[in-house]
């Protein structure tokens, strides 16, 4: 098993506007980028055919010479290789499978399967998937503040939690992957990710005996610890499934390693600080 050499951080060395003003400045410029999304192309972040309706096929390239962007009239979306096989899967914002299908077939194309999804069905998953999320985050955020009773620490929690959401949809935006079922799911494992983390760091400074800076570094070593070791496994899961032609598996990696790198920053620069100003009633020590 791999260890993973935690320093001490010199905590004492920085006012509390000082350790927020990273995590702040990234969370605001991540809001930033949503909105300015949600101004150009009228959705925050940009939603895969799960949610907007579209058609996917799976053909054969063996025996024709068509290349797969001249063979359709309908401009694709998205074309993947099937690994180790003539095959491909292309993807369409078009519901018109019946057209798409044609197209393949006067091609030479041999099609192995079609599946197409309603824009009103999309709709419908989009609507019960948002709930879901809206619905986890409030949940948590209840569950939070039922633990600990008191505003700061648990705004802490649910400040963190946040902008660990928001950090990789703003990500998604800028390195082109899209609101997916897939996706969302990484989201959802998101907020439990954040909450233990912060919860961990929560119980060590306000439950246990100890220095503040003491506390702060035992909870460091535990937490600092899961969140490389889970970053670590994601990161290798996209690597293997890239590689693999695995569908999903690719975009939930990364935007949990874009989600777990923003709660290390989260937990231990903007929580840090938050409670340090709780405990000592807002002078920095």
């Amino acid at each position: 098993m791999v260890a993973f050499d935690v320093p001490d951080v010199e905590y004492p060395d920085y006012s509390n506007r000082q350790l927020a003003a990273i995590p702040l400045a990234v969370l605001a410029l991540a809001l930033v980028v949503l909105v300015g999304w949600y101004v150009v192309t009228g959705a925050p972040v940009t939603p895969g055919i799960a949610f907007t309706g579209g058609t996917e096929i799976q053909i054969s390239t063996a025996g024709s010479d068509v290349a797969i962007e001249d063979a359709f009239a309908i401009e694709d979306e998205s074309t993947r290789q099937v690994r180790g096989e003539e095959s491909y899967v292309v993807t369409f914002q078009s519901t018109d499978t019946d057209a798409i299908r044609q197209s393949a077939e006067q091609a030479g194309y041999t099609v192995e399967s079609v599946q197409g999804t309603s824009a009103s069905f999309s709709a419908e998953t989009q609507r019960l998937g948002l709930i879901g999320l809206g619905v986890a985050f409030v949940g948590m955020a209840l569950l939070v503040f039922g633990m600990f009773r008191t505003f700061v620490p648990s705004v802490a929690v649910v400040l963190s939690a946040f902008s660990d959401i928001v950090i990789p949809l703003a990500l998604m935006n800028l390195v082109g992957i899209k609101l997916s079922l897939g996706t969302v799911a990484a989201l959802l494992m998101l907020i439990g990710y954040s909450v233990d983390s912060d919860i961990l760091l929560n119980n060590h400074i306000l439950r246990r005996r100890g220095d503040f800076y003491e506390s702060t570094y035992r909870a460091m070593r535990t937490g600092v610890t899961m969140t490389l070791t889970s970053i670590s496994a994601m990161a290798v899961m996209a690597i293997v499934a890239t590689y693999l032609g695995i569908p999903l598996l690719p975009d939930i990696g990364i935007v949990l390693v874009f989600g777990l790198t923003a709660d290390l920053m989260n937990t231990y620069l903007m929580n840090v600080s938050l409670l340090r100003w709780y405990k000592y009633e807002g002078i920095a020590r």
